[in-house]
């Protein structure tokens, strides 16, 4: 039986809660401040992704307790708990979840990446014409998307320590290579994960506003 598919974005994300969001940046904001940046962060991409047209998932890592970020997303957007030990494991729950709905093409990503717009996932979508994943390089060696035409989830299934290490993009694109995967790079952005990215995006004049304006020093409690 075929299945309606729906060109669609996946949002990788955690609960605001803090002491467990952007603990790299607590030097700068604090637990609190990082809480409401990664409020934030959720808001922004969806606001991007919701306006881009595409069907949204988002499947978060609630933490403790009932929490969701249902309180920052936006009708429509479709809400998935992650389930996994690690995070190639969560990775794959969500593709196959949102592909089992009719999701395809499918665009995953964080919120990790304030500068990605609207173009990014025009782009991206468009490699999918042509390529069969297409992986948006980030500066720290990870990547702020990847996407694919169908749910090749053999790609998260790198050794689990490599994750939130600088060879998750290398060793994602041997994995690509070893199942005869065509793959296509988008231009690399920067990840907003520690004092200096902060810095560094600050300088940057596409840089969100409203995000902007979260990273001002303050006192850490």
């Amino acid at each position: 039986m075929s299945t309606r598919r729906t060109p669609s974005v996946l949002v990788m994300a955690k609960a605001p809660r803090a002491g467990t969001v952007k603990t790299r940046l607590h030097p700068l904001l604090g637990p609190d401040g990082c809480a409401v940046l990664q409020a934030e962060l959720i808001r922004h991409t969806l606001e991007m992704t919701s306006s881009h047209g595409l069907r949204t998932y988002v499947a978060y890592a609630p933490g403790a307790g009932e929490e969701s970020p249902g309180d920052v997303t936006l009708p429509g957007v479709r809400l998935m708990v992650q389930r996994g030990e690690n995070l190639g494991q969560r990775l794959t729950s969500a593709v196959v979840e949102a592909f089992a709905d009719g999701a395809g093409p499918l665009l995953v990503i964080g919120t990790d990446a304030p500068t990605l717009t609207r173009d990014h996932l025009t782009v991206a979508l468009s490699s999918l014409e042509h390529k069969e994943v297409v992986l948006g390089p980030a500066l720290d060696g990870g990547y702020y998307l990847i996407g694919m035409r169908h749910p090749h989830v053999g790609l998260f299934g790198i050794d689990a320590a490599l994750w939130s290490t600088d060879r998750v993009l290398a060793a994602t694109r041997a994995v690509a290579a070893e199942e005869g995967l065509s793959v296509e790079l988008l231009r690399p952005l920067r990840d907003l994960d520690t004092p200096e990215d902060a810095a560094a995006l600050l300088a940057d004049p596409v840089m969100p506003y409203r995000i902007a304006a979260l990273l001002q020093p303050t006192e850490a409690v």
